[in-house]
C-alpha cells in the first residue's frame, strides 16, 4: 500500500522518460492521468535540475485530452484563460477556478455524507445497495475525479477504467435501481 498523504514523485530523465519512484518503473502521461483520476497527487521533477515540472505536464495532459475530442473546457473558457495570461493585470481566474473546484469537491462530499448511517433512511432495506449506486454514479459523473485534498485515497497501482467497464457499471446501477424499486413497491 502506498502513502497517499504525500504526492507521488515522478522524475523526468534527460531522455524525457518519466520514472515512478514508488514502483520503480517508467510511466506515460496516461498513467499519470490515471493516478490523478484515482485521487493521487503527483509531483514531476527534472532529475538533473530539480525543477518542478508538474504544472507543465498537467497542462500537457489536459491539452492531449482536449485534442482527442474529449472536450471538457468550452471555447469561451479557453479564450478567457488565454486573456487572463496575456493581460498585465493580476487575474482572478486562477482563484475563481480553485474555488469552483473546491465547491464541486465539497458538494460531492456532502452528497456522500447525506447517505451516511446518520440518515434515517439507512435502516431501510436495500439502502446499502442504493448508497453503492450513488457512489458509482458520482464517480461516473465526475469521471472518477475526487480532487486532491478532499478526495478519497485509492491504490496508485489501480488500472485505468475502460469505457466498457463504465457501461457495465451503469447497467449494474440500472439493474440494482430496478430491484430496489421493486422492493420498495412490495413494502407499500
Amino acid at each position: 500500500m502506498t502513502d497517499t498523504g504525500k504526492p507521488l514523485l515522478i522524475k523526468r530523465y534527460a531522455s524525457r522518460r518519466l520514472y515512478n519512484t514508488e514502483t520503480s518503473d517508467y510511466v506515460t502521461l496516461d498513467d499519470i492521468a490515471g493516478f490523478i483520476r484515482d485521487g493521487r497527487e503527483v509531483q514531476i521533477v527534472d532529475l538533473k535540475s530539480g525543477d518542478d515540472l508538474t504544472r507543465q505536464y498537467l497542462l500537457q495532459i489536459i491539452a492531449e485530452h482536449e485534442s482527442r475530442g474529449e472536450s471538457v473546457l468550452p471555447v469561451d473558457v479557453l479564450n478567457d484563460l488565454v486573456r487572463s495570461y496575456m493581460t498585465g493585470n493580476v487575474s482572478v481566474v486562477p482563484e475563481f477556478l480553485k474555488q469552483s473546484f473546491d465547491m464541486l469537491r465539497d458538494g460531492q462530499s456532502k452528497v456522500m455524507e447525506n447517505m451516511s448511517s446518520m440518515n434515517p433512511l439507512a435502516k431501510m432495506p436495500g439502502f446499502d445497495a442504493m448508497k453503492s449506486q450513488q457512489e458509482v454514479f458520482l464517480k461516473a459523473m465526475t469521471g472518477g475525479w475526487t480532487g486532491g485534498a478532499g478526495g478519497t485515497a485509492s491504490n496508485a497501482n489501480a488500472t485505468q477504467q475502460k469505457p466498457t467497464e463504465t457501461a457495465e457499471d451503469l447497467d449494474a446501477i440500472k439493474r440494482q435501481l430496478s430491484e430496489l424499486q421493486e422492493k420498495l413497491s412490495k413494502l407499500k
